[in-house]
């Protein structure tokens, strides 16, 4: 278990997002204190982006669902790999799977109660 006093948790995501306000009513609902960075108004950057995909993977950090990448032409969703994505990324962090739950040494990636209960206690 992290050393949440030691790492601030900063939840990444859009506040407009369904799935983000189920995670931050869950968050509120324990107590547990937060940064919430929401990237269509703060951005993301490149390193960023860069260290979370070494972390999880570019497969696992692209929102495959959205509407933003199932806009894309067919063409543009071919031969993706992480430079690729991140560029994509960037572009439009809409790409980007919410929410991102940073705990300092680790990342959580969606929105599910289980593992954010075990992650937090």
């Amino acid at each position: 278990m992290p050393d949440l006093s030691a790492s601030p948790i900063t939840i990444y995501g859009i506040k407009a997002c369904d799935t983000m306000k189920k995670a931050r009513t869950w968050l509120d609902g324990r107590g547990v204190d937060y940064a919430f960075h929401d990237y269509k108004v703060l951005g993301i950057d490149r390193p960023r982006l860069e260290q979370w995909i070494g972390q999880v993977g570019w497969e696992v950090l692209l929102n495959r669902a959205g509407t933003t990448f199932r806009a894309l032409p067919d063409a543009a969703k071919l031969g993706l790999d992480a430079e690729r994505v991140i560029g994509l990324m960037l572009a439009q962090p809409s790409m980007i799977k919410r929410p991102v739950l940073d705990l300092g040494d680790r990342l959580l990636v969606g929105f599910k109660p289980d593992l954010y209960a075990a992650a937090l206690g």
